[in-house]
């Protein structure tokens, strides 16, 4: 088993009035090669669930088994470790340094990994070119709308096709058609044996996935496999998440 997560919750002023339980006593499995989203309303505790299976953060309570080893255990470099060379990230925020080009933010995780200056150049203007932005990898985030900026960010996260991929809202500022595409992209690399985990509000981006587990006000309602008709009609075509995360557009 990949992921193993075992009751696990996580509290913020814990015992004070402002107590606030993100997660409440959380228990799932992810196994390899698994495509599954987890989806849930704002504030429904999603996101800092994929950050704790991220390894960004780590729960209050429980046990989380990464690979059959124990988060809550390891060392803080060995943690850093995991996210550099295991784990993909894209973010909703793009996390994007404002002084790199396009190119240089899509290698520098692989500069932190040791990789050789030409394969990564190699890997890092590929994957530029798979999101259509290889006509702007000299390009910083300021000179980008915030369609390219998500498309930088996604392109960061597939460059070396980690194991793990997590993606939190990752068309949120993409147009339909470019939208489409990222998810084509994410289900061919889960086909090539990438694990993908996707954190979304949409209904509709969520049944891209083969499996959807529910989370609502930091507890687990809902664990379903999704028919194939309906991921091959999600995958077709997508509906932008929302208006308001449309950024600059997506050209």
């Amino acid at each position: 088993m990949l992921i193993d997560v075992r009751r696990i919750s996580k509290i913020y002023n814990e015992g004070q009035l402002s107590e606030v339980r993100a997660l409440d006593d959380v228990s799932l499995q992810i196994d390899y090669g698994e495509f599954t989203t987890i989806w849930g309303q704002s504030g429904s505790g999603k996101s800092t669930l994929m950050n704790i299976l991220g390894c960004l953060d780590l729960p209050t309570y429980g046990e989380y088994l990464l690979d059959g080893e124990p988060v809550n255990e390891m060392p803080m470099k060995k943690l850093s470790t995991i996210r550099n060379h295991q784990i993909g990230f894209i973010f909703q925020g793009f996390n994007l340094i404002p002084s790199l080009t396009a190119l240089e933010n899509v290698e520098l995780p692989l500069i932190y990994r040791g990789m050789p200056y030409n394969q990564r150049s190699e890997l890092c203007r590929r994957s530029l070119e798979e999101v259509g932005l290889g006509e702007r990898l000299k390009h910083r985030p300021a000179e980008l709308s915030g369609g390219q900026q998500q498309r930088v960010a996604i392109a960061r996260a597939i460059a070396a096709s980690p194991p793990i991929i997590m993606a939190d809202e990752p068309t949120g500022n993409l147009d339909s058609r470019s939208g489409a595409e990222i998810m084509q992209r994410l289900a061919d690399l889960n086909e090539q044996g990438s694990t993908i985990i996707l954190i979304t509000h949409d209904l509709r981006l969520a049944r891209a996935a083969k499996r959807i587990i529910t989370i609502h006000d930091g507890h687990v309602i809902g664990d379903e496999a999704v028919p194939e008709e309906q991921r091959r009609e999600a995958l077709t075509f997508i509906e932008p998440v929302s208006a308001e995360h449309q950024g600059g557009g997506s050209q």
